[in-house]
């Protein structure tokens, strides 16, 4: 069955199973290789930096290496979408798989074992590149093939199984894997379920539009380096994407700041312990995983707009006020503190349907650039969350940057309304397609 864009809305009941609960068909084995593939590379996630500190590092040069590979995701996050413009996203998945096993390998085989230090920078950092390649290329191919209707529960679909393997199964596993083989092997064990999801997300997903470029690589005048720079000018071209890219910054800018403070906070301020608090964390992950499918599919009911506007961006501000305010109230009940965290992962997959209405920002020739946007902008909040607190909380203390995270929720709530609404929004076309189509001016920064 087709679900190429523009195809006739046809009543969920008439469906495939799988697209019945926002799965295109032709990209399930995709989803199923990017679980596989995400399980392998979240499974270094939590012992990384203490395997390093035993292996000669200090503090700050385990964490430089984390750094430096966050970098280097921040890149390749870009990369995936302007790559994919150019030669269609199935392609730069499989460049994205095989830098991955590349530079795993001589990271285990070469950096690690002779020590150089070195040598673990430039192997596991430039290692960073690749899983956005992989994993965001992807989603960018759901969006070219998830018919309009079901664009939102295809996107919940996506982080539930990137969410589920980083780090969620892959942590899991490696709590398993080291008590049993050591650490070290555990690694190779990484390598072995990335391989999989590899050669599943390389060979069993057949869907045509992801095999060719999104832009005439033919025309007059293009070039690898004209197409590199429309990655970025898309943001002038098309400055709602800018409005767009900000939002997604604000999703995870608080989570991510969050973790600087929160482990102290609970343990020293509301006397939970160490083990019942990373428990609590846990939790408030599957939980938020669970969610995403849900808020997909309520956002092609209610609208990818409403949804982000006032589950990810009203809620995300109550729930960073019930997570800091409401576990002060009752110190040492875990079951509060647990309620009010959880509340706030439920939130944040009110953010789900905004994979979904970026690309619908800008025409079919620009949708790779604009997912290149989105995804550095998720990058960006790993490093503008800590910042946020580091600035901040000299001057005002915790309670201080918990109010400035609730203002970044409730401007980007503010935002969303005003301006990131488009035809293909599910509400939109229940209201007959009265929304302009997003022109490519600075005219189009209209409130609508």
């Amino acid at each position: 069955m087709s679900t190429a864009p523009g195809a006739p809305t046809v009543p969920r009941s008439a469906l495939p199973w799988v697209e019945r609960i926002g799965i295109p068909r032709p990209l399930m084995w995709g989803y199923v290789a990017v679980l596989i593939f995400m399980i392998g590379d979240g499974v270094e996630s939590n012992y990384l930096e203490p395997y390093l500190r035993d292996s000669g590092f200090t503090s700050s040069g385990a964490g430089l290496v984390i750094s430096v590979y966050g970098a280097f995701v921040a890149l390749g996050s870009w990369l995936s979408g302007a790559l994919s413009n150019l030669w269609g996203p199935r392609r730069v998945m499989r460049i994205g798989a095989v830098l991955w096993i590349v530079f795993e390998v001589l990271f285990l085989t070469v950096a690690l074992p002779s020590h150089n230090q070195v040598l673990v920078y430039v192997f596991y950092g430039l290692r960073g590149i690749a899983y956005p390649l992989f994993a965001y290329a992807f989603l960018l191919w759901i969006q070219l093939t998830a018919r309009k209707e079901l664009r939102g529960s295809a996107a919940g679909w996506f982080w539930f199984a990137y969410s589920a393997g980083l780090p969620t199964i892959g942590s899991a596993i490696a709590a398993v894997s080291i008590p049993l083989v050591g650490a070290y092997a555990t690694f190779w064990l990484s390598l072995a379920l990335v391989t999989v999801g590899a050669v599943i997300g390389s060979f069993a997903v057949h869907e045509a539009r992801g095999k060719r470029p999104m832009v005439d690589t033919t025309a007059p005048g293009f070039s690898l380096r004209s197409e590199l720079v429309r990655g970025v000018s898309v943001l002038k071209r098309h400055p709602r994407t800018g409005i767009a890219a900000v939002v997604r910054m604000i999703n995870t800018t608080p989570y991510f700041g969050f973790f600087v403070f929160l482990p102290s906070f609970f343990t020293d301020d509301i006397g939970i312990s160490e083990s019942k608090y990373l428990a609590l964390v846990t939790f408030m992950g599957v939980i938020g995983i669970l969610a995403d499918p849900f808020f997909g599919r309520l956002s092609d009911r209610l609208g990818w707009r409403d949804t982000i506007a006032w589950a990810g961006g009203v809620g995300c501000a109550l729930g960073v006020a019930l997570v800091y305010w409401v576990p002060q109230l009752a110190p040492g009940n875990y079951a509060v503190a647990l309620l009010a965290t959880v509340v706030y992962g439920i939130m944040l997959a009110g953010y789900i349907p905004l994979s979904a209405l970026l690309p619908s920002l800008v025409p079919e020739e620009d949708k790779g650039n604009a997912m290149g946007i989105y995804s550095l902008a998720a990058g960006l909040s790993t490093f503008v969350g800590p910042l946020t607190y580091s600035v901040v909380d000299p001057l005002v203390g915790h309670t201080g940057v918990v109010i400035v995270y609730i203002c970044m929720y409730l401007a980007g709530a503010l935002l969303t309304w005003r301006y990131l609404d488009v035809p293909e929004d599910p509400r939109s076309r229940r209201a007959g397609g009265a929304v302009p189509a997003a022109p490519a001016s600075r005219g189009e920064l209209k409130s609508s």
